[in-house]
């Protein structure tokens, strides 16, 4: 084999040299907001259908052995930073279903009905044919608690058939007789068109009566409806109030709402450090959208202390959930040695699983064609071993 050419060699060491610049500049590209490509600030994020809360399950095992090498684990030339199977990436929820019980949870004494209240028990355990059975004679009899619980199943099918109707008639009742349960399902029903001539007016009007009850879910639609500004007249500071009230209910969704008008100064007086501390709630509480904007305040000292290494570590839990952004964060990390040890291999690794997701990095890009043939391959299989799972 001939030996390189000067003018080759150089023209190596140029690259090496700009790839060097480009990764130092890591910091400002890291720059607050940078989530924003997922979520629009200020007023992210974006509402839309409310969703609906399906029966907990149970998580899926860890894979075993056999699995692909994940970057970071020791495996494929990486060994610095053990690492988890990434899940899909976790979307912004634009509204949730707050109904109080769904099945896994645990009966306490604010249960409607009472501590040991059975057809709640048997609706949290999966068991609905005794649910329905149990909730009947009781809403037929007037128990406001059943009445609701009653509406719930028939407006999903779980132990008696489907039936928007019947659904709507116990949410109705319920809601007359004052259950927050029952006006805010209600208040869904008529957001949605469920069996109805959707009404945001109407369903405001509910989910006022049962935020003011205390109902997180209610309080957080009604931020929502008010930040959309559709029927109702748009009002930023009114969707901060509401938003303020779900987050005490550790809502995660409208800790995030929050923090970013904190963060913006939008309908709230603009507080940092307050929208960091709301940040990272929401990020505890397993919001993988604020933990990654969570991440980029830590790094930058935006708010919090600068922290690179919490920072890196943050980004890691993030992109190990699926999060392209956090994938592509936290490559750069890598590759640049900031908060974390250098290691180019799981670099490469974590910038394909982004790309592949749409999330393109030409910094990147050049760290992977300064890899070996061997080295890009092995990258290349474990990031698509790990997209296939």
């Amino acid at each position: 084999m001939s030996a390189a050419s000067p003018r080759s060699n150089r023209a190596r060491r140029g690259r090496r040299r700009r790839l060097a610049a480009c990764l130092m500049a890591t910091a400002a590209l890291l720059g607050a907001g940078t989530a924003g490509r997922a979520q629009t600030a200020p007023d992210a994020p974006k509402a839309g259908a409310p969703k609906t809360q399906s029966p907990k399950t149970s998580k899926p095992a860890e894979h075993g052995k056999g699995t692909a090498a994940k970057p970071g684990s020791g495996k494929a030339g990486s060994g610095k930073n053990p690492g988890g199977k990434p899940a899909d990436a976790n979307a912004a929820k634009p509204a949730v279903n707050g109904f109080s019980l769904s099945p896994g949870t645990l009966i306490g004494p604010d249960t409607p009905g009472g501590a040991g209240d059975l057809a709640y028990g048997a609706y949290q355990r999966g068991y609905y044919l005794t649910a329905a059975h149990l909730a009947q004679p009781r809403a037929e009899a007037g128990d406001v608690p059943a009445m609701a619980l009653l509406g719930e199943l028939y407006s999903r099918g779980f132990g008696v058939p489907y039936d928007t109707a019947k659904a709507r008639e116990w949410y109705r009742k319920a809601a007359d007789a004052g259950s927050p349960d029952g006006q805010f399902a209600l208040g869904l029903m008529l957001l949605t068109g469920q069996g109805v001539k959707p009404s945001e007016t109407e369903a405001a009007s509910l989910f006022r009566k049962a935020a003011e009850k205390g109902h997180g879910a209610a309080a957080y639609n009604l931020g929502l409806l008010y930040m959309q500004g559709r029927e109702l007249r748009k009002d930023m500071q009114q969707a901060a109030y509401w938003f303020e009230r779900a987050s005490d209910k550790d809502l995660e969704d409208a800790q995030y709402a929050l923090a970013i008008l904190l963060k913006e100064g939008n309908g709230v007086e603009k507080d940092l450090a307050a929208s960091a501390r709301m940040m990272a709630r929401a990020g505890r509480l397993g919001h993988v959208t604020a933990q990654v904007e969570f991440a980029i305040m830590q790094f930058n000292g935006l708010g919090v202390p600068k922290d690179e290494k919490a920072a890196a570590e943050l980004f890691r839990k993030a992109a190990l959930s699926g999060n392209a952004i956090a994938q592509n964060r936290y490559a750069r990390l890598l590759a640049a040695g900031r908060g974390v040890a250098q290691d180019r291999l799981a670099a490469a690794t974590w910038h394909l699983l982004a790309k592949a997701k749409g999330f393109g990095d030409p910094v990147l890009d050049e760290v992977v064609s300064q890899l070996s043939d061997s080295q890009r391959q092995a990258a290349q299989v474990t990031s698509q071993k790990w997209a296939s799972h």
